[in-house]
């Protein structure tokens, strides 16, 4: 798959009631398939910036610490993306004792993603498929076609099972549901934040990965962004572990404002793709 060069922008204002220190993931990640040129994080007024390295997967946190007033944190870089295309007769389920050791922990139920309380549903609805990536495929479509996509619907303290009962929710809530639903199943599955091409409004954006094969393999269960144009932020157990701004302190986010801009994607029809990028 030809290589795509993607200009990423996010601008976040706040106002600082107190000393606040905020762990901010917006900066995109180095992987096998993905390179960060051309980068800058600037902070007004100034402040010191601690740039840390934090998890198994590489994820690139930033500590602030802001005073009171107003700051606006602005981050640019430059990713080139350079995905790995998959053949999905090829991405089977593996069993338990095939998987590798640092892949387990994403079986498990977490925060947002409460898998084990959904195991009869999950058999029941798709236990029946064929195993591999048609079945994860069809937990995508299912996810797709049962939730309603609406922003404002559901808050931090929502959980996959909030969403399958109110059948609304917005990116995060998506993939969560579809992350405890391949869990339930046996198949590890884990959450991916990052920059979307043509995104709808612009925003950070919430996709999963289901580990099939012996790859990571991408998946939008909202189907709003071509998974070809995802620049990962970061990847964990669920949004907990990639949360975009954590404050400890008093803030409030007066605007926040995303782009992710490469004019050689087009803007449809590549929603199908399987594609790695881990």
């Amino acid at each position: 798959m030809s290589e795509r060069i993607v200009n990423l922008h996010s601008e976040l204002t706040y106002a600082v009631e107190i000393p606040t220190t905020i762990l901010l993931q917006v900066a995109a990640m180095n992987t096998h398939r993905q390179f960060v040129t051309e980068e800058v994080l600037t902070v007004n007024p100034s402040t010191q910036v601690d740039y840390l390295q934090t998890g198994p997967l590489g994820n690139r946190p930033c500590r602030l610490s802001l005073q009171p007033g107003t700051s606006t944190i602005h981050y640019s870089a430059t990713a080139t993306l350079a995905p790995k295309k998959a053949d999905n007769a090829e991405l089977n389920e593996l069993d338990y004792t095939e998987l590798p050791a640092d892949v387990l922990t994403y079986l498990n139920p977490s925060r947002y993603c409460e898998s084990d309380k959904i195991g009869k549903f999950s058999a029941d609805t798709f236990g029946h498929l064929d195993k591999g990536f048609d079945r994860v495929s069809k937990i995508t479509d299912w996810v797709h076609n049962s939730l309603s996509y609406s922003p404002g619907s559901t808050g931090p303290w929502t959980t996959a099972c909030d969403v399958l009962l109110q059948r609304a929710g917005v990116c995060r809530d998506f993939a969560h549901v579809a992350i405890a639903l391949c869990r339930s199943l046996g198949i590890p599955a884990r959450y991916v934040s990052g920059y979307a091409v043509n995104l709808d409004p612009p925003d950070f954006h919430g996709f999963f990965e289901a580990f099939l094969g012996g790859n990571w393999i991408l998946f939008d269960a909202t189907k709003l962004a071509p998974v070809s144009g995802f620049v990962r932020i970061g990847a964990g157990r669920d949004a907990a572990d990639v949360a975009f701004a954590t404050l400890i302190g008093q803030a409030t986010l007066l605007s926040l404002a995303v782009q992710a801009i490469d004019q050689t994607l087009p803007r449809d029809g590549q929603h199908s793709e399987v594609i790695s990028t881990a």
